[in-house]
């Protein structure tokens, strides 16, 4: 199978503060709000939601098409992407800007706080896909400067290429009719459950509304594993069982990888949430979001303990 990735290729500057970021906020005052965390441990990796997807696709040894930008430190991350055999052909470098950064600070409860700044992505264009229609099964809009999302999922609407929209949490930066326009007649919404509630607000649509536009939601719940529906079925898929908990960081993007190959692979609504849950739970048990290796025999074990059966690869046609 052949997939598109649009989204974004950042630097991740990973933080770890020992205990709640919601101990030090007072509900009462969060008009006034002014907080610091001592933060005892930090790492830079790379990341990005689009290189984070395709790397994982990778790992199930899958064809891919990655569109992003970089900037003028981006060329290293580029070589690493190319040796891992993806295809960045249309990926921009733009030597007057900074790649992408992330900011991702995670407490011991799991919480999150992102502070993402665009660099070069914010100066992209999309490149001309046309020589490319016919050779891609499915693609994904995932977050980057949201201009460009629009602009990449209007683009899959004119080359009739399927794709699934994953807003990230930037829904509120779409306008009502921006957002629809975006998901009636996508593949599938994909986003967590936090975000739903921003996507479903500023849509104001329930969730039959975006079933009625799309054909399938998919929300994650983290450790509580998903939630899978389409406008005949839903699924409730658990959380795989990881080794250890070191960091969510990259998990849900991994998750995004086994949504995408299930949905393409024509599988059932719970074995592509097993494989997504599966590939989320091998990224918790490191810090970083580029797994150095993943194979069949491990996603099958992985789901013999989780699931109790194994997923069906051989409906592959490889």
């Amino acid at each position: 199978m052949r997939f598109l990735i649009h989204g974004s290729i950042a630097y991740d500057l990973l933080l770890t503060y020992d205990g709640s970021f919601i101990d030090a906020l007072d509900p009462k005052a969060l008009d006034r709000l002014s907080v610091s965390y001592f933060i005892p441990r930090f790492k830079r990796h790379h990341g990005g939601t689009a290189a984070n997807i395709a790397w994982n696709l990778r790992l199930l040894n899958q064809d891919l098409v990655l569109v992003g930008t970089v900037g003028s430190d981006g060329g290293p991350y580029l070589s690493l992407l190319q040796g891992k055999g993806i295809d960045t052909r249309y990926v921009q470098e733009l030597k007057n800007h900074s790649t992408a950064t992330a900011i991702v600070a995670t407490d011991d409860q799991e919480h999150q706080i992102t502070f993402f700044h665009p660099g070069a992505d914010a100066y992209g264009q999309l490149p001309t896909l046309d020589d490319q229609r016919d050779d891609l099964d499915l693609a994904i809009v995932s977050p980057r400067d949201p201009v460009l999302m629009l602009r990449a999922a209007a683009q899959c609407q004119e080359l009739k290429i399927p794709y699934v929209f994953d807003p990230g949490q930037q829904s509120h930066i779409f306008s009502k009719d921006e957002f629809r326009r975006v998901i009636t007649g996508s593949r599938g919404l994909v986003v967590n459950a936090y975000e739903w509630e921003l996507a479903s607000a500023k849509l104001d649509w329930t969730k039959k509304d975006v079933l009625e536009a799309c054909g399938l939601l998919v929300v994650t719940l983290g450790d509580k594993g998903m939630v899978l529906t389409t406008t005949s079925e839903k699924v409730a898929v658990p959380a795989a069982k990881p080794d250890k908990m070191v960091n969510p960081t990259g998990a849900g993007d991994a998750a995004r990888a086994g949504l995408l190959y299930g949905l393409a692979s024509g599988w059932s609504l719970k074995d592509t949430g097993r494989l997504a849950a599966i590939l989320g739970s091998f990224l918790v048990e490191q810090e970083g979001t580029l797994l150095d290796n993943l194979d069949r025999e491990m996603i099958q074990e992985r789901a013999l303990e989780s699931f109790g059966e194994e997923l069906p690869f051989q409906m592959d046609n490889e």
